[in-house]
C-alpha cells in the first residue's frame, strides 16, 4: 500500500514539474530600463551585470516618445541593430523582434527621443 502511494506521489509531483517548464518555455523577463531625454539625442545605455539569453526582445514606453532603434550587444562581442522608427504612445508596446537564434545579451542601447521632458524605456526579453 505504502508502495503505491510512493509511486502515486512521485508520478504527480514529475508531471508538476514538467508542466512548469512547459508554462515558462515563453516567458518574458525584463532586460532593462532607462530614461530617454527630449533634448539628448544620444543613446541610453542599459548595461546588464549577466549575459541574459534570449531570442527576441520588446520594447514598453512609459510615456509618449519617438524610439528610433535599440543596438544589442553579445557576449561574443557582435551587435544587432534593430530598427523601429515609430511612435510609441504611453504604456504601449512594440512587436517582438526576434534575433536567428538565441543570443546572450551583454548590453542594450537605445536610440530616441522623448515628446515630453523624459520617458521611461523598458526593453523585455523572450526565452
Amino acid at each position: 500500500m505504502k508502495t503505491n502511494t510512493l509511486i502515486a506521489t512521485l508520478l504527480v509531483g514529475a508531471s508538476l514539474l514538467g508542466a512548469a517548464g512547459a508554462a515558462q518555455a515563453d516567458d518574458k523577463i525584463t532586460l532593462g530600463r532607462t530614461i530617454v531625454f527630449e533634448s539628448h539625442s544620444k543613446d541610453a545605455v542599459i548595461p546588464l551585470m549577466v549575459c541574459r539569453r534570449v531570442d527576441a526582445i520588446r520594447v514598453k514606453a512609459d510615456r509618449d516618445m519617438r524610439l528610433e532603434r535599440v543596438v544589442a550587444t553579445f557576449r561574443n562581442g557582435e551587435t544587432k541593430t534593430i530598427r523601429f522608427h515609430r511612435n510609441l504612445d504611453k504604456n504601449e508596446y512594440t512587436d517582438w523582434r526576434k534575433f536567428a537564434y538565441t543570443r546572450c545579451v551583454k548590453k542594450l542601447e537605445v536610440f530616441g527621443k522623448s515628446k515630453g521632458s523624459s520617458a521611461g524605456v523598458r526593453i523585455y526579453g523572450r526565452q
